[in-house]
């Protein structure tokens, strides 16, 4: 990756900023789903970069005010019982992936952050928010439960009681409440901007 340069995915916008890459989610519209092709995406360019010294911290957003949603909801209606594992793990693989990245993961959450891209926050070292941030695991509404491993990683990070709050009520919290349970680790106004301004006070 000496030039630097990623290939484009429908719905991710990279960039490459001195030692940081941004990883920004373009469909507000639609609340950027993870769809299988998001997904693929962010596993491709995740492998690419992984063994690149060029770059020590990776930063994902969204746009406007979103973050990102979870599965695409047309996919989750197409799964079936002989394809719902391969479904399941392509997600839990990808989070994995990022949770063991040698790289400093940050979600920097600029609005709504539901589903599967908590799931993905979670996997992250930090989660930076702005105000405005508000998060979810809407699946009880929905008649469904997220199979991408947030169902380990949040109650080991806010408690179980706050966890199963969160998932057996779909219950929505501010970016206030999300750091008074330790969700996250800072409230600023523009996430992104904070984390590259911290980056080149640090010489990055």
């Amino acid at each position: 990756m000496s030039d630097k340069r990623l290939p484009e995915f429908d719905g991710i916008a990279t960039e490459f900023l001195r030692n940081f890459l941004t990883i920004k989610f373009t469909r507000p519209e639609i609340r950027n789903p993870l769809s299988v092709n998001v997904l693929e995406g962010l596993n491709f360019i995740l492998d690419e970069t992984e063994n690149c010294a060029d770059v020590e911290e990776i930063i994902f957003t969204g746009k406007d005010d979103v973050f990102a949603s979870g599965a695409d909801l047309r996919e989750i209606a197409e799964v079936t019982g002989e394809t719902a594992k391969t479904f399941a793990l392509r997600g839990q693989n990808l989070m994995n992936k990022i949770e063991n990245s040698a790289k400093q993961t940050i979600a920097a959450i600029n609005g709504f952050c539901f589903g599967g891209a908590l799931d993905l926050a979670l996997a992250c070292k930090q989660r930076i928010v702005s105000p405005y941030a508000v998060f979810s695991h809407p699946g009880a509404n929905l008649g469904i439960m997220t199979g991408w491993g947030g169902t380990q990683r949040l109650p080991r990070l806010i408690g179980e009681a706050k966890a199963l709050e969160m998932f057996f009520l779909a219950k929505r919290v501010d970016a206030e409440e999300a750091l008074k349970i330790g969700l996250i680790d800072k409230i600023v106004q523009n996430p992104l901007d904070e984390i590259l301004k911290i980056g080149e006070k640090n010489g990055k």
